[in-house]
């Protein structure tokens, strides 16, 4: 059963990534005009399902957000696993939970790096605005990589920085000396805020290679237990799992922020340039600015609810630990996942079964 809500919440994020990938790079539409009354109207309407489904970004963002969710997902093992080998509990269980974890983290952190590099390749390609800003290139002409700095769009430059020369043509194109399209050849009015998404990706970009150090670096100390003695390598481990929360949403924030001015980028169908929607244009005339406020601060305060709620209910589950049948002297019974089905509704840890089951077979 934990399997199947663990494949429904990943299954979930498909739609939800397709549609706003489509927004992003919309594909399998046409735009047809309406006149009401005095007014135009525009409405987009699907041509072909597949090509809206399959959209020149969906694959490349779903792949990327949902290892993003896994890199979590192993880092969360790793944490309450450390936590549990500080306090000297269910020591047997952590340390088995810490090995799969830490492997999850290490596999995808490597993948996310793949799936980055290729998202970013496409981003150059059909949002040359958004890697503008991305990097903070404002001339077009050969990219350099910043690894931090401080982007001053009305100055055009990036202040307090570092850069590769070159690296960001190289990585996009394989070429150094390529030109990359600098925010200086966007329209103005259709440039994106460059700080904010500069700063969102350089996080988000850093972040990612902090985990792949963190856990290529503690993959070897696995060898004897090694890792199992180091405390402080713990406590690093145990507050890792926040490293993947934040960069999940400094890398969501970066792609909202860095499409603007666009709430549908303006695409192409059929070789035909299609008219995007503007943020500006976007706005409902049917709702007032004080019922916008009033849901906001209604979602608001549900979600803060749920936060704490969840807070609540996942410190709960650690504080007690693993449920563990009663043993038995049957090896057959003993087997993973027999063990696995039967933990619900018993109260002995595994730590307390395994050094019974070890006590019992050392006396036989």
């Amino acid at each position: 059963s934990s399997m199947m809500v663990w494949l429904g919440s990943m299954f979930s994020a498909v739609w939800i990534v397709v549609a706003n990938s489509w927004q992003q790079t919309p594909a399998g539409y046409h735009i047809v005009e309406k006149v009401v009354g005095d007014h135009t109207r525009y409405r987009a309407e699907i041509t072909d399902f597949w090509a809206m489904i399959f959209n020149p970004s969906s694959v490349d963002r779903l792949t990327h957000t949902l290892i993003g969710a896994l890199i979590l997902g192993g880092f969360l093992v790793t944490s309450v696993s450390s936590y549990y080998l500080l306090k000297k509990r269910h020591e047997l269980f952590a340390r088995r939970c810490f090995t799969i974890g830490l492997v999850i983290a290490a596999i995808f952190s490597l993948l996310a790096a793949i799936t980055g590099h290729d998202q970013a390749q496409q981003v150059s390609e059909t949002q040359p605005a958004k890697m503008a800003a991305f990097e903070g290139h404002f001339e077009t002409g050969p990219g350099d990589l910043y690894l931090f700095g401080s982007p001053d769009a009305s100055a055009g430059k990036v202040r307090f920085g570092l850069a590769i020369p070159g690296m960001l043509s190289y990585l996009i194109t394989g070429d150094s000396k390529s030109p990359i399209t600098g925010l200086n050849d966007i329209p103005e009015d259709e440039r994106p805020p460059v700080w904010l998404p500069f700063q969102m990706y350089h996080l988000m970009v850093g972040l990612g290679f902090s985990f792949i150090l963190l856990s290529l670096g503690t993959l070897p100390l696995l060898r004897g237990g090694r890792i199992f003695k180091m405390r402080w390598l713990l406590w690093v481990h145990v507050f890792a799992v926040f490293g993947p929360m934040v960069a999940n949403q400094a890398g969501w924030i970066a792609a909202e922020v860095g499409r603007q001015p666009w709430i549908v980028y303006p695409g192409e169908h059929d070789g035909v340039s299609m008219r995007g929607l503007r943020t500006s244009d976007g706005l409902s005339e049917a709702v007032t600015s004080e019922q916008v406020l009033w849901s906001i601060v209604m979602f608001g305060l549900i979600y803060l609810m749920l936060f704490f709620v969840w807070i609540f209910v996942l410190n709960n589950k650690i504080q007690h630990g693993p449920d563990e049948p009663e043993p038995t002297s049957d090896p057959s019974e003993r087997s993973f996942f027999k063990t696995a089905a039967a933990m619900s509704g018993h109260q002995r840890s595994l730590t307390e079964y395994n050094e019974t089951e070890s006590k019992k077979s050392e006396q036989s």
